[in-house]
């Protein structure tokens, strides 16, 4: 750990029952630098076979030390693993700088908040409570909640430790042993994870990492006869074939996937207070955020205003190459960019009412856009309908409460919402109207919320994640009734 280097461990190899040995068939796969599109190293290529390698280690675990250990036990080993992500803050942030293209000062925040989700976890594990059922006389019924066993985690490229934090660090808290696949684009700081995992003591097999491609190493894990949960975040399209998959082993998936997320900011609104909400919550990694606030919804008392406050704000924004930790790094990949570039060519015909710039000295071959803020966009248009997975946002006013509920309520998706406005009665009355796992009341995000459970409605998905749910979501319920007369 002494060495300063990017790169401290050998990233091309698997993690399975404890050692790290390459993918069985040998195959590699080149990692990429959005910032400037070279090559970072090489990672494994794991396949089917090192997937049943995995799911063996991990069932080994459940029948050996890990599924033996007292929560108590795990939750201590779950505290040392966050303390020692915070001790490697820098080093994981400078992982994330160079493989996602995250500015510093987020992949910093990513790491802090890894370290938080293990602290947390670890401090919950011995927390998670049974209940007794009042019954007739002559019985004592009781419930317990017991692990599934074997869980499997396939996580995106957009915040691979946040998402490793809250899906893998829930489940070990509950005494599940993991099978990871972390995405093709994005795989240091979850090797990085598993070797700071085997340093704190977990025992072999609690946690297993593959990389490889979706196509292969992750649809061999989702549809695996040995895993009984999987967790899944990413593309509704994905998630659709994951719960597939599962669904032939009768498994449970928790997944959370797209979003399309509005603000609603009403005439009586802290404006001053809204408006990094605003922008921050739309363009802040690049806007490859599941929970983005792509839409904001302006009733037309202030429209024109937040349309000019938002417009010199976006004037403000500058990419470039994240390590020079500028408001917004390169996309993931040119992959997409071409995506994000096809949706800015459908609002040929709306107005731009912001724009931000690329730095001058930006690698040509680096995945860069400009965000991008239309204005007077039709509820129905492309961009306010599919997510875009960019630093695009646009601008619908509205009249009528009704109005806004209907136009925040009228797409595919209900990840989160917020609201501004000082009319408590209206907070209270439109939270319970929205569509959505997550509704805030001047404010958005709430600082990311370790503690918050989060999830979506409609194509975002199904079950909760952090918090306390995510615990009773990788548990299964066992009711003990014992009849002494």
């Amino acid at each position: 750990m002494a060495d300063t280097s990017p790169l401290w461990f050998d990233p091309s190899l698997c993690f399975i029952g404890g050692t790290w040995r390459p993918a069985q068939s040998g195959a590699t796969l080149p990692l990429l630098n959005p910032s400037d599109g070279n090559e970072i190293c090489r990672i494994a290529r794991g396949g089917a076979d090192d997937v049943e390698a995995a799911v063996t280690a991990a069932q080994a675990a459940q029948d050996g030390d890990w599924g033996q250990m007292s929560a108590t036990e795990r939750g201590r080993l779950l505290t040392r693993l966050g303390q020692l992500i915070a001790d490697n803050v820098e080093k994981l942030a400078a992982l994330e700088v160079m493989d996602v293209g995250k500015p510093l000062s987020q992949a910093r925040a990513d790491a802090v908040a890894l370290a938080r989700y293990c602290e947390f976890y670890g401090g919950a594990a011995d927390k998670v409570m049974g209940e007794s059922i009042p019954y007739m006389n002559g019985y004592t019924v009781f419930t317990l909640r017991e692990p599934f066993g074997v869980t499997g985690h396939i996580v995106p490229w957009n915040y691979p430790m946040q998402i490793i934090g809250r899906s893998v660090g829930a489940a070990l808290a509950m005494g599940n042993s993991c099978v990871l696949k972390p995405a093709e684009e994005a795989c240091l700081t979850a090797l990085a994870f598993a070797h700071l995992a085997a340093e704190a003591g977990l025992p072999a097999g609690a946690l297993n990492l593959v990389p490889g491609l979706g196509a292969e190493a992750g649809a061999a894990l989702a549809g695996h006869g040995g895993v009984q949960h999987i967790s899944f975040t990413g593309s509704v399209a994905t998630g659709a074939l994951v719960q597939a998959a599962a669904a032939k082993n009768v498994v449970p998936v928790t997944l959370e996937l797209g979003g399309k997320s509005p603000q609603i900011v009403f005439a009586d609104a802290d404006l001053d207070a809204a408006l990094p909400f605003l922008v921050n919550a739309g363009i802040q990694n690049g806007g490859q955020t599941c929970s983005a606030a792509s839409r904001i919804l302006v009733q037309r008392p202030v429209y024109e205003e937040v349309k000019a406050r938002m417009s010199a704000a976006y004037a403000e924004l500058t990419v470039g190459p994240a390590a020079e930790d500028l408001r917004l790094g390169p996309l993931i990949s040119a992959r997409q960019k071409e995506i994000v570039e096809a949706f800015l060519a459908q609002g040929a015909d709306l107005e731009i009412a912001g724009q931000g710039q690329i730095v001058p000295h930006a690698p040509a071959t680096g995945a860069y856009v400009r965000p991008t803020l239309f204005a007077d966009v039709p509820p129905d248009h492309p961009l306010a309908q599919q997510e875009i997975f960019g630093p695009v946002q646009v601008l619908i006013p509205f009249d009528s409460e009704d109005e806004a509920v209907r136009i925040a309520n009228g797409t595919a998706y209900g990840l989160v919402a917020a609201l501004w406005t000082r009319d408590g009665a209206r907070q209270l009355r439109l939270a319970k109207r929205l569509k959505a796992g997550q509704v805030f009341l001047n404010t958005y995000g709430a600082g990311g919320g370790v503690e918050l459970p989060f999830g979506g409605v409609g194509k975002s998905g199904h079950g909760r994640e952090k918090g306390f749910e995510a615990l009773y979501g990788f548990s299964q319920l066992k009711t003990v009734a014992a009849h002494h007369g």
